[in-house]
């Protein structure tokens, strides 16, 4: 194969630096839960689960917040 190819020089590369050593940023998903737990939403994993009615909740939540 090429060895000039992107994706072997990104599988075969090194990273570089160091990581942070402070405290680790949020995760995606407790960004989520923080934002509909200030949007006093109950039970919101069920309802994801309706796609209309996760489709309502994600409407009101970029209201919100002005996306």
């Amino acid at each position: 194969m090429d060895q000039g190819r992107t994706v072997k020089k990104v599988f075969e590369s090194k990273q570089d630096g160091s990581r942070r050593r402070e405290r680790p940023r949020l995760r995606w998903m407790e960004n989520v839960e923080k934002n509909l737990l200030e949007m006093k939403f109950q039970r919101w994993r069920q309802k994801a689960v309706d796609k209309e009615e996760w489709a309502s909740i994600m409407k009101e939540a970029k209201a919100l917040r002005g996306s």
